[in-house]
Parts: structure tokens; C-alpha cells; sequence
């Protein structure tokens, strides 16, 4: 058959090139199961012989979708946040869809914009990071919705995926306790729910071990390498005596807190050592490398993505997903009893 070298080919053509009905390459293209694999095959092949494209705007003014779908993160320049974007931009990718990934830069009212050119792009549903203190948004989303984080637990009648914040805190306090660092200085971030969880299980730790919590000192800051380090010049003016070891919240503060040590004049781990949390790649570099606490960012975008895509497909059982963190040890703490736990790359706790 000849066509026009200007026409692009159709599901006609392919059906011809691969001697089956129209109906067969449909079902080929869709992936439905009700078609043999030889069949399938024979169809992409000719796809691929002829350049086909998919006319996905009349696929979705037939089907009612449109294969798009919205990410909604606080952050796109911090690590851990790209690296959740990665984890659901793969998995989308597996789904034939693709994505639309917005920053909110922590500000609620960007977020609610956000979400309104994701419903005028008409895409199937959306992965959100709240930081909204209602689900007003939300609820006008009239979309399927996925929630991440830490500040997801505000809204248990939507599925939401996020690390287990109680478990991997307690991974990192009874690591310093087994180094010796029983009373660790804390960098912590803004006010909002995931400070809120980090200190209520460092305060209940504290308890359990026969601490006073008030005894640890403590500064705030944003999640950010300057934020990082001017919180821990605060700590330091109090004297290099009353800091010999820091938790931070995120690994960009501890990072900016190596910084401070530094420009003090001091040394890490010598003379104090840092805890990160997060598991960023940077944290792999820096010198002395940021022993962490690493919560599975691309874990919990494809973790999103497939229970997303469960919503629209019409799965409507809600559910909370915990994904455990491990333990990166690197040379950023000191052992102060010579006993501490032997260096491994990667250590869990269930």
C-alpha cells in the first residue's frame, strides 16, 4: 500500500502491515490481555516499522484519560525531593503515562495553584505533598489523589505513601547511643508535622534511655545548607563544650552544619560529630562522608505512582503506606566508647 510521505501513518496502516483487524490493533495498543503475545508482537513491530504515533487526543476523548498525571512536591531543588520525583516518574513510565512535576516551595497558596492547572490540564489524577493545613484543595481536586510525606497523616481518608519516620529517628538515636552520644544537640526545621513527629520520638527515646530531654539543646532553622549552618554557629557560640555531637533533621542542615564546624575552626568527628537524615547522594561526598539516615525517596514515589494508578483504574480502598528507613554510616560520628556498632555500608531495622 502507498501513502503520502507527509501522511502519518494510521491504526489502518498498521492493521494492514501486520495482517490483522483494526479491532486487534487497538486492543494491542491499549495492552489489553485479551490478545495473544505473537499477535502483540506482530502489531509493535509494525508500529515501529512505520513511524506510528498515537493520536492521544482522540485516544482520550474516547477513553475519558488523558495518560497524564500531576506531581506536587515542596521542594524541587532539595535531593530527596528529585529523588521522589524520579521514583514516580519511573513508575509512571512502566503505566504508558506521563508526568507534570510542580514545586510548591512549602507555600499553600502555590499549592492550590498547582492543583487547579493540574485539573485544567485534565490529567488523571495526582501524587500531592501537602502543605496545606486543610484538604480544601483537595477536595475541589475531583481527581483521584495520592498523598507523600510526613504531613500525609493529617488526611487518613486518602492513600499516602511515606518512610517511617518513628522507626528511622529510633534507628538513628540508638546508633548514637551505641557510640556514646546519649544527650545529641538537635537541628531541627520549621514548625510543621514532620518536626512535630521527629522531636515527640527523640523526646519519648530520651525517656525510654533514662534522659531528661530538656537537657538536649536544640536550634531551628529551614531545610537548607545555609539554614544548617547558621544553626549550628548558634550552637557553637554556646562553647565548644556543650555540643559534641548533632541529629539533624535533614541532610542539607547537616551538611551546612560540616560547614560551620569547619569555619569554627574545629573538626568532624573529632571534636563533634553529625547525624543527618534523609540519605541524599551529596551526603556521600562530603568530607568526612555524612553517616544518615536514608529514607527510601524513590521507593516512595513509585510507591505513589502504583497505588495512584490503582485509584484511577478504581481501586477506592484507602490505605497508609510506612516504607522503613536504613542507616548509612560513613565517617561522620565518632565512637566515644570504642564499642560502637562495626561500619557497614547499609544498616536496617524493621
Amino acid at each position: 500500500m502507498s501513502k503520502s510521505r507527509n501522511r502519518q501513518p494510521t491504526i489502518i496502516d498498521i492493521a494492514e502491515a501486520a495482517g490483522v483487524s483494526k479491532s486487534t490493533v487497538a486492543r494491542a495498543l491499549s495492552g489489553s490481555p485479551h490478545i495473544g503475545e505473537k499477535t502483540r508482537e506482530r502489531v509493535m513491530g509494525a508500529v515501529r516499522a512505520l513511524g506510528y504515533e498515537r493520536n492521544h487526543l482522540a485516544h482520550s476523548l474516547r477513553s475519558g484519560r488523558t495518560g497524564m498525571l500531576g506531581l506536587v512536591i515542596p521542594d524541587i531543588a532539595n535531593p530527596f525531593w528529585a529523588e521522589v520525583a524520579r521514583g514516580a516518574q519511573d513508575e509512571a513510565a512502566r503505566s504508558g503515562a506521563s508526568l507534570l512535576v510542580f514545586s510548591s516551595d512549602w507555600d499553600p497558596a502555590r499549592e492550590a495553584s498547582h492543583l487547579r492547572a493540574l485539573r485544567q490540564a485534565r490529567v488523571d489524577g495526582a501524587i500531592v505533598n501537602p502543605v496545606a493545613d486543610n484538604v480544601d484543595g483537595l477536595g475541589r481536586f475531583g481527581l483521584p489523589v495520592v498523598l507523600i510525606g510526613s504531613s500525609a497523616e493529617r488526611f487518613p481518608e486518602l492513600s499516602s505513601v511515606g518512610s517511617d519516620i518513628a522507626q528511622g529517628v529510633a534507628l538513628g538515636l540508638d546508633h548514637l547511643a551505641a557510640l556514646g552520644h546519649h544527650r545529641p544537640a538537635l537541628l531541627v526545621g520549621s514548625p510543621r508535622l514532620a518536626r512535630v513527629r521527629f522531636l515527640r520520638v527523640v523526646h519519648d527515646h530520651c525517656i525510654a534511655h533514662d534522659v531528661d530531654p530538656s537537657t538536649l539543646l536544640m536550634e531551628e532553622g529551614e531545610y537548607t545548607v545555609e539554614s544548617g549552618r547558621a544553626a549550628m554557629l548558634r550552637l557553637l557560640e554556646r562553647g565548644k563544650d556543650a555540643v559534641r555531637c548533632v541529629f539533624a533533621a535533614n541532610d542539607l542542615m547537616a551538611l551546612g552544619a560540616l560547614l560551620a564546624v569547619r569555619e569554627a575552626g574545629l573538626k568532624c568527628p573529632d571534636d563533634i560529630s553529625i547525624l543527618g537524615f534523609d540519605g541524599i547522594p551529596a551526603g556521600a561526598f562530603s568530607d568526612p562522608g555524612l553517616t544518615t539516615v536514608a529514607k527510601p525517596a524513590r521507593g516512595i514515589g513509585a510507591e505513589g505512582m502504583k497505588l495512584l494508578v490503582e485509584a484511577i483504574e478504581g481501586d477506592v480502598e484507602h490505605r497508609r503506606v510506612l516504607l522503613p528507613c536504613t542507616l548509612e554510616v560513613r565517617g561522620s560520628l565518632a565512637d566515644r566508647v570504642g564499642t560502637g556498632p562495626a561500619r557497614l555500608a547499609s544498616v536496617g531495622r524493621g
